[in-house]
C-alpha cells in the first residue's frame, strides 16, 4: 500500500499539462487493475487516450453523437428507416424516465425499461408509456418475451397475446404491435421487409450469436412472411462493444467450431502504457509467472458477428446500419450490465408497423 501511496504522490507532481492529462487516464487504469473501473483505453503516441476503431469494412462508421437533455427521453434511430413513413423503430436509452434505483444520486429520473426487484412496477410501467409516446404510438402493445440466449423465435399473433412469450426473436406482420428486447449490454438486432410490411426483433448475446439467432430469423422471416432477403433492411443497434467486451479462450474455441470468419472477430489487447512502464513495482503480484491477469487480453466484436450472419443469410450490405455505440464505454447513456457489475437497468430495442 505504501509503494501504492508513493505511485500516486510521483503522479501527482508530473510537470507538463500534456502529462497531466495522461496521467488522469493512468489513474483511471490503475483503479481498473483493482476492480474499481470497469472500461479499458488504448494509448498511442505520447500518451493521450485515442477511441478505439470499431472493424469492418470501411464504410462502416458509429453514428454520430447527439445532445442528450436528461430531463428528456432520447430514442436512438437507424439511419435512413424514416423514409417508411409505416415503420416505426427506435433504441431506446437511459435518459428521461422517472426509475432512480440505479442512479439515487441524479437529480433527473431514468428510463429503466426492465421489471425487476430493484425498481417499482409503476416507475417501468410509466417508463414504457413515456417511450411509446416518444415513437408517436402510444396505444400500440408493446410486446415482450422472457429471454434465454437461445435461438428460439416466436411469431406474434394477436390472439397469442395472452400467453407468456419464452426466446430471443420475436416477428410479425400485423399493424399495431411493438416488438421490444431487452438489453444492457447484448447486441439488438432490428429487421424489416420493407416490401411484404413485416418486422423481427432478435436479442443476441455471444450464446445467441454461437446459436445463429440472426441468421435463422432471416430464414424464418422467409418461411412465414414469403421474405426475399434482398428486401430486408437491418439495424444492429448498441450494445457492447469490440473496446471493452473481454472474452475467455473458452468462447473463442466455441466460435471457431461454428463459423470460418471467426478469427476476424476476436482481437487480442495488450495493455502497454507510460504508468506500467514507469512504475512497474506497482503492479507486481505474488502469482507464478504466467498466472497473473496483467497482458493480453481477448476481445469479441459481437456487432461484427452479428454484421457477418446478416451477410450470410442474404442482406446487402448497404441495407445494414450498425449504430456502433459501445454500452460499457457510454454507460452515462445506456444501461450496462459489465460497467455496472450487474446492478443496473435495461433498455428496450422496439420495432413495428403503424396502424
Amino acid at each position: 500500500m505504501s509503494q501504492l501511496r508513493q505511485g500516486f504522490r510521483k503522479i501527482e507532481t508530473m510537470p507538463s499539462p500534456r502529462t497531466a492529462v495522461s496521467t488522469i487516464q493512468d489513474v483511471d487504469r490503475l483503479l481498473a487493475r483493482g476492480g474499481l473501473a470497469p472500461g479499458r483505453r488504448l494509448l498511442r503516441g505520447a500518451g493521450l487516450p485515442r477511441p478505439v476503431k470499431h472493424p469492418g469494412p470501411e464504410d462502416i462508421r458509429p453514428q454520430k453523437q447527439q445532445r442528450v437533455v436528461k430531463s428528456q427521453i432520447e430514442i436512438v434511430k437507424a439511419q435512413g428507416w424514416d423514409r417508411w413513413p409505416w415503420l416505426v423503430h427506435g433504441f431506446s436509452t437511459r435518459t428521461g424516465g422517472v426509475s432512480r434505483a440505479y442512479a439515487p444520486a441524479q437529480r433527473a429520473g431514468e428510463l429503466n425499461l426492465g421489471f425487476g426487484a430493484s425498481d417499482e412496477r409503476e416507475n417501468v410501467l410509466e417508463n414504457r408509456r413515456r417511450l411509446l409516446a416518444a415513437l408517436g404510438e402510444p396505444s400500440a402493445k408493446l410486446v415482450t418475451l422472457k429471454q434465454i440466449h437461445s435461438s428460439v423465435i416466436q411469431r406474434v399473433r394477436r390472439p397469442g397475446l395472452a400467453r407468456a412469450l419464452r426466446g430471443d426473436g420475436l416477428m410479425t406482420n400485423e399493424p399495431g404491435l411493438l416488438l421490444a428486447i431487452q438489453t444492457a449490454d447484448c447486441i439488438p438486432v432490428l429487421l424489416a421487409d420493407v416490401k411484404k410490411k413485416a418486422v423481427a426483433a432478435f436479442h443476441a448475446g455471444w450464446r445467441g450469436t454461437l446459436k445463429r439467432i440472426v441468421e435463422s430469423g432471416v430464414g424464418r422471416m422467409r418461411a412465414e412472411f414469403g421474405s426475399k432477403p434482398q428486401d430486408l433492411v437491418a439495424a444492429i443497434g448498441p450494445g457492447i462493444g469490440r473496446c471493452c467486451y473481454v472474452v475467455g479462450e473458452e468462447v473463442r474455441s466455441e466460435f471457431e467450431s461454428q463459423f470460418a470468419y471467426a478469427r476476424e472477430i476476436f482481437h487480442e489487447v495488450s495493455d502497454s502504457d507510460p504508468i506500467h512502464l514507469k512504475y512497474p513495482l506497482l503492479f507486481l503480484t505474488a502469482r507464478a509467472p504466467g498466472h497473473s491477469n496483467l497482458g493480453p487480453s481477448l476481445h469479441l466484436d459481437l456487432m461484427e458477428a452479428n454484421r457477418r450472419q446478416l451477410l450470410d443469410a442474404g442482406v446487402r450490405a448497404e441495407a445494414i446500419s450498425v449504430i456502433g455505440h459501445c454500452t460499457n464505454c457510454q454507460h452515462n447513456r445506456y444501461f450496462s450490465y459489465r460497467a455496472e457489475q450487474g446492478f443496473t437497468g435495461r433498455m428496450l430495442s422496439v420495432v413495428g408497423i403503424r396502424k
